[in-house]
């Protein structure tokens, strides 16, 4: 089979050339001319868009682009110029309102010629790299429009006046604004900040500077804040309704710059109404504008800051060092709480919590605190008094909320270890004689403190309470093993049985019983070894209480609630009518400054003296006599007779209670220091203090000379050694 030959196709051009009319392009330019001037003359109603649209179309096609773009430009810059004309002609107010006028039509005119040369944008604009139609028409309004001589600076002073005087308080058309500054956006970033941003915020600067020195001269610091931040919100509204959004934050630094930054100091030390004054009057208000101002510029908050600081820890120093608030610590303590609650009142509604202000009432409570020595003593004082009385009646929460509190002054201290030993010794008190008002609060607080500080910190106090249910357990146990006939022998005693490790009591000598209890305290001391092996039991008589049924002369019968070395003295009167001070000493065996203090109290205090002494006087002699006193009434059965309190701790005896922590601190130390030693081999001095630091922190801040000390002593006892080439470096011994 013959294959089919292929055949190639060729499109050829035309064997002639197209002749076009010569003056083609001229006529066809002088149509689209007319209708330009026809446009800009508000005449476009007559004109075929299509036509027009076409006759453009043609003369790209025809290779009359460039007549076309070059006859466009000369169209338009001749009634541009005769715009500028009438712009300039406009008297006063008018001139912007020309402006604008003229300026939409100018956009409407370019609308409808953009549409008109639709074509020429697309091809020969894009194929010459020739500026698009509108962009064109833009180019050449803000040559001949806006930076014309008689139109640049006169609009320029015409905007800044407007903004003056909406700042003086008069209305101005905020529309016509909008719309100037519009256009000059639209003319190009460069226009808007060159012609008119630029100068206005130097204005705007010169405007600040002056409203500011005049106000800060006659106002207080309070209402110079009002001002500087109505200021700054019109600033910002101004933006809003006719600025454009990039300027908000140029004018806004301005007037923070002018109106703050330059005035911080003088502003929160104004004598009378500064930051100081704003602290300690709490003026909430102020404090938050003031912070929310100063954090706008730079080291506005920081300012605020250190201000606060300072204040706080000089008012603080004077509270903890003054000798009126010493003398009573719960209202010392009340007194601090107070100022805690104020400051973070202040922080919370004032300063939006900010961390840095909680950073440094944190800091500044820990200095002033720990400047006075018995901070400590006097809070766990203040517990003491809310567990005794203060709580009773109050809500659960209201307990937690005064809990709480405490525990935020605790962790301030550094010495937490002494506020330990005074804390047990108070607590001790409250649960032996039931004094507290809540055991659930109790132990509430002690939970607190093993969150705080670990297990360690509150072992004994939790032994304390177990003691206390044991005992419970073992007095039940020892009654129901006494029978009926035993029970109604003689008086009852009911015994708490302390573990000696858990409470914080220095075992005492205990004085000599009334023959009356020694029966009873025989057979409870039988019971319990019985049913304990390997214990021994020690009297602890300076700690007991009793209740006394007492006959006076006239039939006058009161049970009295006195100590147990209270009760050994009255006592005795059952046999003797008269007893020396030598007499009571000998039979009862109380320690001297016990005694005397018991004395003192049967017969010293108006309104609880059971007895008379001879001779009458507030001290107990060693020749004083004592006797019954008959006289003795109350409108109470029931009479509760105190111990007078024993006097304040001398300076030695500071010393002493000061010298036995110093002492329970070594073993922390050391222990401390084998424990990094152990882990870490070989340490350099430094590093060992640091870390013990670090460790023990929590319970009390230790001295780097004890650290010292104890290292020292470690090496003595082999569990540490220098390193033979370097002194400072110390290596562990296993």
């Amino acid at each position: 089979m013959n294959t089919p030959k292929k055949r190639n196709f060729k499109i050829e051009a035309f064997k002639h050339r197209v002749e076009v009319d010569p003056k083609y392009a001229e006529k066809t330019w002088k149509v689209l001319e007319h209708a330009i001037h026809e446009i800009y003359n508000h005449n476009a109603s007559g004109l075929s868009f299509e036509e027009l649209y076409r006759n453009a179309y043609n003369m790209v096609l025809h290779k009359f682009g460039d007549k076309l773009y070059s006859g466009l430009i000369a169209t338009m810059t001749l009634h541009l110029k005769e715009i500028s004309k009438s712009i300039e002609a406009a008297q006063g107010g008018l001139f912007l309102e020309e402006l604008n006028r003229k300026w939409g039509e100018h956009n409407k005119a370019l609308q409808m010629i953009r549409d008109i040369l639709m074509y020429m944008d697309r091809t020969y604009v894009s194929n010459n790299n020739k500026t698009p139609v509108h962009e064109l028409g833009l180019s050449l309004w803000r040559e001949h429009i806006i930076h014309s001589e008689n139109i640049r600076s006169r609009l320029l002073n015409m905007l800044l006046e407007q903004i003056y005087r909406e700042r003086t308080g008069e209305v101005i058309d905020r529309g016509l604004m909008r719309n100037i500054t519009k256009m000059l956006s639209d003319l190009g970033p460069s226009v808007y900040q060159e012609d008119f941003e630029k100068p206005f915020l130097e204005v705007s600067a010169s405007f600040y500077s002056g409203e500011s020195q005049q106000f800060i001269e006659c106002c207080s610091c309070g209402e110079y804040l009002k001002k500087a931040e109505r200021w700054l919100n019109e600033e910002m509204e101004r933006v809003t309704h006719y600025l454009d959004p990039k300027s908000e934050p140029k004018i806004t630094s301005v007037v923070e710059r002018e109106m703050i930054a330059n005035h911080m100091q003088r502003l929160v030390h104004m004598e009378n109404s500064g930051l100081v004054d704003m602290l300690v009057n709490d003026r909430y208000e102020d404090l938050g504008r003031m912070y929310s101002l100063f954090r706008r510029v730079p080291d506005g908050l920081s300012t605020i800051r250190d201000v606060m600081t300072s204040h706080l820890r000089e008012k603080g120093k004077q509270l903890v060092t003054d000798p009126e608030r010493l003398r009573d610590p719960v209202d010392f303590v009340q007194h601090l709480l107070d100022e805690k609650d104020k400051y973070d009142k202040i922080i919370g509604s004032s300063f939006n919590n900010d961390k840095t202000f909680l950073n440094a009432l944190t800091s500044s409570f820990e200095y002033f605190i720990n400047l006075n020595g018995r901070a400590p003593e006097f809070i766990s004082l203040y517990v003491d008094d809310k567990f005794r009385r203060g709580l009773r009646g109050v809500s659960e929460e209201d307990v937690e909320a005064v809990l709480d509190k405490v525990m935020t002054l605790f962790r301030y201290l550094q010495e937490k270890d002494v506020f330990e030993k005074y804390y047990k010794q108070h607590l001790a008190k409250r649960l032996l004689y039931g004094k507290t008002v809540s055991d659930d609060a109790e132990r509430s607080l002690i939970v607190k403190l093993k969150t705080e500080c670990g297990y360690q910190f509150t072992s004994k106090l939790e032994g304390m309470f177990t003691d206390l249910k044991t005992s419970q357990d073992t007095m039940q146990g020892f009654s129901a093993g006494q029978g009926p006939e035993a029970a109604g022998e003689g008086p009852a005693i009911v015994v708490q049985v302390l573990t000696t490790g858990s409470w914080p009591m220095q075992p005492s000598a205990a004085c000599n019983l009334p023959a009356e209890l020694l029966p009873v305290c025989e057979r409870f001391r039988a019971y319990y070894l019985g049913t304990h092996t390997g214990r021994r039991l020690s009297w602890q008589t300076n700690m007991g209480t009793a209740d006394l049924r007492v006959a006076f002369a006239r039939n006058q019968r009161h049970e009295l609630n006195v100590s147990t070395h209270q009760m050994c003295i009255l006592m005795l009167f059952n046999s003797a009518d008269r007893l020396g001070y030598r007499e009571i000493e000998q039979a009862t065996e109380i320690p001297a400054a016990d005694l005397r203090r018991c004395l003192q109290s049967l017969a010293c205090v108006k309104g609880k003296n059971v007895l008379r002494k001879e001779p009458m006087s507030k001290d107990v002699g060693d020749d004083d006599a004592f006797f019954v006193n008959d006289a003795f009434a109350s409108k109470y059965y029931k009479v509760k007779i105190g111990t007078v309190a024993a006097q304040k701790d001398s300076e030695p005896e500071k010393q002493e209670t000061r010298q036995r922590v110093e002492e329970d601190r070594k073993p922390q130390i050391e222990a401390a220091i084998v424990r990094i030693m152990k882990s870490r081999r070989v340490l350099d001095h430094n590093n060992v203090v640091a870390e013990v630091t670090r460790q023990l922190q929590s319970r009390f801040l230790p001295n780097p000379v004890v650290i010292k000390k104890r290292i020292e002593s470690l090496i003595e006892r082999e569990f540490l050694e220098r390193d033979k080439a370097d002194r400072k470096l110390y290596r562990y011994l296993a």
